[in-house]
């Protein structure tokens, strides 16, 4: 067993900006509801549900990430970096609740409508234009590395582009008095939640059923490890995400004539962190045998390297991990 450590890059902590994200959006939320009421706008009222589900979403996303702090133990030896996955897919799904009542409320506005007030629309529909836009910055650093960061950072992103088809909506019944505008906005507004969360959903879905992150090219890293000296098949290979930002890999190397085994594991968990961001393999290095076969080079597991189905026995293996504070 031979153990390399290396140092990676701490991912951001986003701790003040979901404190400050959630006390904005609470805040706002509070005035849109009175208005929603005092007004009668449906409009309104949908999107302070929807604000408010985004609040509950905004906890949850902040306790993932918070979780994720929490060093490894016996019962837990990955520590709780999964909860980022978690919360995101609960994110996903709360969205999905939210976007079912306000279409459901919307569609029976069509054959009730009611008079609304386009002035305290638009006064509203603008404090959240600057609350969500403001609250969508903070998360603008760690929407492309952390899926747990970016569902947060959608979320506020279709809000702030919500807020603007209210202003809008607010001018249109103001100038027209047709009230449909109102339902109108709403299935709209239940249409882009949807749009900004599907992918969100997916993404999450798929990482939390161990699949490989989209952002790993399963294919490159077999052909880079076929092409290691001496490797000549390689098989159960797996790839799978710890958290929303830390990726994981298992694998077999067939290579027969072994020689300075730990230079090359440690240069295959170098290159594995850099070209691949996989910062936790666990490398097993087989040495073939006829009178010996891996039993996970058989069947439906096998991810066979060049030489296909070979014999083997295990000689040692490698394993590399370590904690993030």
């Amino acid at each position: 067993m031979h153990a390399h450590d290396h140092d990676h890059d701490i991912p951001e902590n986003f701790s003040r900006a979901f404190a400050i994200g959630i006390g904005l959006n609470v805040l706002f939320v509070i005035i849109e509801a009175a208005a929603g009421f005092w007004t009668g706008s449906l409009m309104l009222l949908a999107d302070a549900g929807h604000n408010l589900s985004d609040v509950l979403g905004l906890v949850l996303a902040w306790g993932g990430n918070y979780l994720a702090t929490f060093q490894s133990s016996n019962r837990h030896t990955y520590g709780l970096r999964s909860t980022t996955i978690l919360a995101a897919l609960a994110n996903g799904l709360l969205l999905l609740m939210a976007i079912g009542g306000i279409a459901w409320e919307s569609i029976e506005r069509f054959w009730a409508p009611e008079t609304t007030a386009g002035p305290f629309i638009i006064a509203t529909a603008s404090v959240g234009i600057v609350i969500n836009g403001i609250t969508t910055m903070l998360f603008a650093s760690g929407r492309h590395g952390d899926l747990n960061v970016r569902g947060a950072f959608l979320h506020m992103a279709a809000d702030t582009l919500v807020s603007l088809g209210v202003v809008i909506a607010g001018l249109g019944i103001m100038w027209t008095g047709a009230t449909w505008i109102d339902p109108t906005v709403s299935l709209l507004i239940a249409a882009i939640i949807l749009w900004s969360t599907w992918d969100l959903l997916r993404r999450s879905f798929h990482l939390a059923i161990l699949g490989v992150p989209d952002n790993i090219d399963i294919e490159k890293i077999r052909s880079y490890l076929e092409s290691l000296p001496g490797v000549t098949g390689v098989h159960d290979l797996h790839i799978w995400a710890m958290s929303t930002t830390e990726n994981a890999l298992t694998v077999h190397l067939v290579r027969p004539d072994s020689t300075n085994d730990d230079d090359l594991l440690g240069q295959i968990c170098t290159d594995l962190d850099r070209k691949f961001k996989i910062a936790h393999p666990t490398i097993q290095i087989e040495r073939c045998h006829e009178a010996a076969a891996c039993r996970l080079a058989q069947g439906d597991c096998v991810n066979i390297g060049k030489t296909g189905n070979a014999g083997c026995h295990n000689d040692h293996d490698h394993d590399h991990d370590h904690d993030h504070s």
